[in-house]
């Protein structure tokens, strides 16, 4: 068995790179055992000063020497960077984690070898506070091993789902990959509208966020699906009825199936 110099080789150290590298040394994994390659010097820099220990190395050292090796980098780049990386990829064998949306474990073994043990990764920036979803589909060349480190590394920062059709992923995209900018927007809304309505912007924010998240903790935690818990707080004839037949009117479950219809076909874009 190949002896690795780091355990997570990190191609890319963006925000969801950065995430992912915080959720792993806080759950206790050695920043030593933990490189980064990115095209920013000053970036790496910056990391390694909040992350003491981080090693860094062009992308092909990390490639040779990494038991896992999580490309986090635009998918336009990866055309260009990965078939520079296929012979370290022979030379160390490291299972391959891709975040780079659209592209397919077809593409990438095209890029880095047929043998290439691939995982697909979709994250969501909620990973940046710990509360990342991650969608996550393993080629056949993964084994069951291969899919228990990657749980285990996306677990660092949130919740790890798996899909086992790969076309999936394009839903997967579209719901958490760009789900939280759909309830940011909301947030946006609702605080807009408050403050329309008199309340102080604070004011406005506090009441937003807090009703966002005691609806969402009470959708998980609850053994009642969505559609009863509101039925349950919308009195008939009540000022939540009146609220809700606006956005009924509105036609809100067809403007999200377009959104999210769109997100999808944009993934299934870049991935040609």
């Amino acid at each position: 068995m190949t002896e690795h110099r780091y355990e997570v080789g990190f191609i890319g150290a963006g925000n969801m790179g950065e995430a992912l590298i915080q959720g792993l040394i806080q759950s206790g994994h050695a920043a030593e055992r933990i490189a980064i390659a990115d095209k920013s010097p000053e970036r790496i820099r910056d990391l390694q000063a909040r992350y003491p220990g981080l090693a860094t190395g062009d992308p092909e050292e990390l490639t040779a020497h990494s038991a896992t090796l999580l490309l986090a980098v635009k998918p336009q780049t990866l055309p260009e960077l990965a078939p520079t990386l296929s012979t370290a990829v022979g030379e160390g064998g490291p299972l391959v984690l891709s975040v780079a949306a659209g592209i397919t474990t077809a593409q990438l073994a095209g890029w880095l070898g047929d043998a290439t043990r691939l995982i697909r990764a979709m994250p969501n920036t909620p990973a940046l506070v710990g509360a990342g979803v991650t969608g996550l589909y393993a080629a056949p060349t993964a084994g069951p091993e291969d899919r228990a480190t990657a749980t285990h590394l996306l677990e660092a920062v949130g919740r790890a789902i798996w899909v086992d059709d790969e076309e999936l992923m394009h839903a997967v995209t579209a719901t958490s990959g760009s789900g939280p900018a759909y309830v940011f927007l909301m947030i946006e809304a609702m605080q807009e509208a408050a403050q329309s309505l008199g309340l102080p912007a604070d004011t406005a924010l506090e009441l937003t966020l807090g009703t966002l998240a005691g609806a969402t903790r009470l959708a998980a935690e609850s053994d009642e699906s969505p559609a009863e818990l509101r039925h349950r707080v919308t009195s008939p004839g009540g000022t939540t009825e009146r609220a809700l037949q606006v956005l009924e009117d509105g036609d809100l479950r067809e403007l999200m199936l377009r959104a999210m219809t769109a997100a999808a076909d944009r993934s299934r874009e870049l991935g040609r």
